[in-house]
Parts: C-alpha cells; structure tokens; sequence
C-alpha cells in the first residue's frame, strides 16, 4: 500500500485559497520557468524553473489515486469527469451528484457518502502502491487528526493572504508534529518541502 500525502499550494500564512474560494498568486509559479510540461491529462501545458520540473515530473509520476471534498470538486467543475492530473478521484460527500453521474458515466470518480477512513481505503484500493494524495483544508486535516496521513508536501509560496481566508488544516484538535522535510526544492517564487508525520 503506498503513501498517504496531505498536499497543497499554501501561502506563507497557512491559506489555501480565499474565502470565495478563488486562489489568488498561489499557482503563479506554475508559469514562472521555461521548461514546458504538459499536464498528465493533456488539458493544458505548465511552464516551470527546472527544478519545479524535476520535482513536479517526480510527483505526479508517483500517484495513484486523488481524495477530496466535496466544495473542491464543485469549484473544479468535476474537472470535467478528468482530472487534469489523470488519477482516479475519490470524493467525500454526504450525497453523489446524481446527474453529475449520469452525465459522465465513464469518469473515474467515485463518491464515498460514510466519511473519510472510508475515502481513505477506497483510495488505496483504487492507487496499490502507489501515492494516496488529499487535498482539500477540510478533508486533510481530518485526516491528520485521525492518523491517516503519511506526509505532508506543500508548495510553499511567497504570498500573505491575510486572516479570513481557507486554511489548510483549520483548526486541528492536538498538536501534531511533523518531521524534518524530507524534500526541499527552491523553485522561482515557490519551495517544494514534504515532511513526515511523526506517529
């Protein structure tokens, strides 16, 4: 069974995305370099430094399976029944989209309406070995609390959003603490770090 990974665009201040939920500079760095690197889905191209590459290529080369909430998937659109990193998705939920659904019979999502363990191990069904990776505040941070989490990897970039905004974690129960990271990549307005969980 392969990794569960906390992953995230994150803003200096610990945001994730506005309260309208629009991102505001979180994502620039992804056209910040001169290296072109189509996304996995063929949707779009990126254009990163070379070491954003290398770390982005290494990355996306690693994932199984994508598990997020419910207001992530509304605000992608459903990423069209494809995500744009062409994983498997699994969202949670307390009801499926019904005509969501029936619009896209072949989208590799699934719905999972009985919480986030559930998510969790349908995800690592669909993903084997390799990388489970969730993201969303609400979603992560519940399974940091529940001991689900393997590592943290953030793109950690050079913006204040200021107070108000989307956390990544909120606010969590206990303290948790994390590793040393293992990964620390500079990037052009962007440093790629991936910690463990100590459990």
């Amino acid at each position: 069974m392969g990794k569960v990974v906390g992953q995230a665009n994150v803003s200096l201040d610990g945001y994730v995305a506005k309260r309208d939920n629009t991102i505001g500079h979180l994502f620039d760095w992804l056209q910040n370099g001169e290296v072109e690197v189509p996304t996995p889905a063929g949707d779009f191209a990126i254009h990163l430094t070379p070491q954003s590459a290398v770390h982005l290529r290494k990355w996306v080369d690693s994932l199984g399976a994508l598990v997020c909430g419910r207001t992530l998937f509304e605000v992608a659109d459903g990423w069209q029944g494809r995500h744009t990193l062409d994983v498997p998705v699994v969202v949670v939920t307390h009801e499926a989209p019904a005509e969501w659904v029936d619009a896209h019979p072949r989208a590799p999502f699934s719905f999972v309406t009985d919480g986030v363990e559930a998510a969790i191990a349908r995800a690592q069904e669909l993903a084997g070995d390799r990388v489970v990776a969730v993201t969303g505040g609400t979603i992560a941070r519940q399974c940091l609390e529940l001991g689900l989490l393997d590592e943290v990897a953030v793109d950690l970039v050079p913006v204040v959003m200021g107070t108000g905004n989307r956390p990544f974690f909120g606010e969590l129960s206990a303290e948790i603490l994390l590793g040393n990271p293992t990964t620390c990549v500079q990037g052009d307005r962007v440093t790629h770090l991936v910690f463990p969980v100590l459990k």
